[in-house]
């Protein structure tokens, strides 16, 4: 049954005898990241702390679904299925079922989708952030990814982590098509390493190579150094040394009276 072409809608309808649904949803992830260059090993993992038997299916750009093989694991371990040397083929939506071994005809509902991406087929983009990339507490953030390319679409990753749905690019003043990313107000969780990549909507599992590193920093607001500070570490010394002086006095004032008696 390997390579048989399947529909989303028909899930892991492979003979009118199978029954999907009956366990609960593996896990699935990408080891080490979704995102591989050409010719790179991509390991999924999938995993489930009662089944024992897996198959994992694919969903490219054309809407072809490709069943890759099927793996039996021992005490519940995870069922590791390496893709590579990654080409635009093997790119898209990955899927994985899960079962018992002695349960052929009862399969799991389909895991999440992970989609394994292609990149650096186009030159990269770059990405800046509005205002610097140093922002105070609570300020807007907006970070703009632009390219002289014409892509349709942007994406947005921080730390490695995709941030949601790219976005579509406009024309901007200086001739480039950019996207601007606003991350609404700056909080400490901002603060990261963040990436861009440009696309096409008709190749969304082939991206450009990665935009150079930004790294965000989001301050507190914590006072700024300033004459009327100054002052008032000043004081704060001139009333210190003033406690320390009549501490002494006091000190040397009891033992006086001591020493008269």
């Amino acid at each position: 049954m390997s390579g048989e072409t399947l529909r989303w809608g028909d899930s892991l309808k492979l003979t009118s005898s199978l029954l999907l649904g009956v366990f609960t949803k593996p896990s699935i992830s990408a080891h080490i990241s979704p995102l591989m260059s050409a010719g790179e090993n991509v390991t999924l993992c999938c995993h489930s702390q009662l089944l024992d038997k897996f198959i994992l299916h694919q969903e490219n750009s054309t809407g072809h679904f490709q069943r890759h093989g099927e793996m039996l694991t021992h005490g519940h371990a995870p069922a590791d299925f390496v893709i590579g040397p990654m080409t635009l083929a093997s790119a898209g939506t990955y899927r994985c079922y899960g079962s018992l071994r002695h349960s052929p005809y009862k399969w799991s509902a389909p895991s999440d989708p992970v989609d394994i991406v292609i990149t650096g087929l186009y030159k990269k983009p770059s990405l800046s952030a509005q205002g610097g990339p140093v922002v105070r507490s609570e300020e807007n953030v907006t970070l703009v990814c632009s390219s002289e390319s014409a892509f349709d679409q942007f994406h947005l990753l921080r730390e490695g982590q995709n941030l949601g749905c790219p976005l579509a690019g406009g024309w901007s003043p200086h001739g480039a098509l950019q996207a601007e990313f606003r991350l609404g107000p700056g909080t400490p969780a901002h603060s990261g390493v963040y990436r861009c990549y440009g696309s096409f909507t008709h190749s969304p599992y082939s991206w450009s190579d990665s935009s150079d590193p930004l790294f965000l920093s989001v301050t507190g607001e914590e006072p700024l150094p300033g004459p009327c500070n100054e002052n008032q570490r000043g004081r704060e010394m001139v009333d210190g040394i003033s406690i320390l002086f009549h501490l002494q006095y006091g000190c040397s004032t009891s033992e006086s009276c001591l020493s008269r008696q």
